[in-house]
Parts: structure tokens; sequence; C-alpha cells
């Protein structure tokens, strides 16, 4: 039996990566996808996509409407992405958020409408296996090595900053470890920004430019001493086995999951 599913966002990279896996996967099937533009159309009909004969909706309740789906995979912005999740959990359709951007207040109100609709749900910062890993060693760390800075590095087209992976590893580091501050209580930065945007005492540092995809650096400081822990992505395949895993995943909850390590099995 096919998982069908409907790709919001095919023209971008992401999305496009994302209908390269589903067509690799005997047990998946694209229905449908949702884009700003190429209502009417078919995906063979625009150049840089598959020949694949599915159906283009501009408008995101239409296509979920008319359209038999399980899951609804989302890589497309916060504003859109948190609008087809909303409409998706209505519809029954499961969706898998890959959208970084998403406010905690968006996120907890997306949980409540899925455990209303008795829907599944998984938002994940990250879908690459080794930065989930990345996150959980910064975690195990940070109980030993408490002061911290993150340096984040993205493509110059990602819209914000600092990136989903990076927040959610502050939170993570704050599950464990008290908020303290950092720094010398007198520090002054002469040219404003120059210390990078601040979370419950941590520093994040967010690099834009062409060349890059997603990358973390995390420095952990003790007495005489650094540990850094660091993930690459040099390509958008590397997402691909967590889109995977959460699209198997995603049918068998009914409510919602924020980050790909909630599903991971880190006990084999």
């Amino acid at each position: 039996m096919h998982i069908k599913i409907i790709v919001a966002g095919p023209r971008g990279r992401m999305g496009s990566e994302a209908i390269n896996m589903i067509n690799e996967e005997p047990n998946f099937q694209l229905v449908a996808c949702i884009d700003r533009k190429n209502n009417g159309k078919t995906l063979n009909d625009i150049e840089s996509l598959p020949n694949i004969d599915v159906p283009i909706f501009e408008n995101a309740e239409e296509c979920l409407a008319s359209i038999e789906a399980d899951v609804l995979i989302d890589l497309t912005i916060p504003e859109a992405g948190f609008n087809h999740t909303m409409l998706a959990i209505k519809h029954k359709v499961r969706p898998v958020v890959g959208t970084s951007g998403l406010t905690n207040n968006q996120i907890e109100e997306l949980a409540d409408l899925a455990v209303k609709n008795e829907v599944g749900c998984i938002i994940a910062p990250n879908f690459a296996v080794g930065a989930v890993l990345m996150m959980q060693f910064v975690q195990m760390a940070s109980k030993f090595l408490p002061d911290i800075e993150i340096i984040e590095k993205h493509h110059d087209q990602k819209l914000d900053a600092p990136s989903g992976t990076a927040m959610k590893t502050v939170d993570l580091i704050n599950e464990v470890r008290p908020v303290k501050a950092q720094g010398h209580p007198d520090e002054e930065e002469v040219l404003p920004g120059a210390r990078g945007a601040e979370k419950d005492g941590i520093r994040i540092h967010s690099v834009r430019l062409p060349g890059l995809v997603a990358h973390q650096e995390v420095i952990l400081g003790g007495e005489g001493q650094t540990l850094t822990i660091q993930h690459d992505s040099f390509s958008r395949s590397s997402f691909m086995s967590g889109v995977k895993l959460a699209v198997e995943h995603v049918l068998s909850i009914n409510s919602l999951i924020y980050g790909l390590e909630n599903i991971m099995d880190f006990e084999q």
C-alpha cells in the first residue's frame, strides 16, 4: 500500500529533493504539489522538475479538499508553512514540516489542533540525522561545559536568522542546565551586534553566504579547555533520510512531535 504524499514547495531546492526521494521509494506516491504559481499545470510541465503527471495547485485548501492524500510534506516559508499545516490537519492529512522559522506560539497552536483532530504532525528544525546527533551530543556536553556559543552558517537565500536548528539547540541545552549569563558583566559592544544574538545567555552568530548549505558549530568552554561539536550538510540530499523517517512515523501518531530526535531510537 502506497503512502500518498502532497509536496508544498516543489520548485525549491528542498522540495525538488523531496520529490526525487519520493520517486525512489517504492512505498511512496506523489499525488499533488502546492506551489505559489503554475496552478492547473502538472509537474511535467515544469522544465526543472521530474517528468511526473501530478497536478499543481496554488490554492492549498483546494488541493487538500480534492486530492486523497495521507501526508503533506511542507518545505516552504514560515507564513505559508503554518497555513498549509493548519489546513492539512483540518483535512486529516498528516503534515511533515521542514519549514524553518515557526514561532513557539504557532507550534503550540498546531499542537492543540493536532490533538483536537487526532492527526499526527511532525515538525523538525533539521531533518539531517547528523544534525540531530550533533544537538544530542551538545546537550550531553552542556551539563559539564555550560559556557556555550553557537555559530550557524547557511546559504544566503535563507530568510530566518538564527536558524531553527540553533534555536532548538538552545532549548535542548536549557533542559539540562540552568540559564546563565556568560562573558564579562561589563562587556561592551564597540560595534553593535559584534557579539551576535543572545538567547538565554547563549550567543548565536548567523553567517549567510553563497556556497553554504547548512552548517552548525557549537563551542563549549571550560577551565583550560574547549570542546567543538560541528555538523555540516553539503547537499540537501542529507535531509531526505530524516524526511523519509518522519513520513513513515507520522502515520502512527495522533499528536504533534517537534524535533526528529523524538522519533529516533537511541537505544539500539
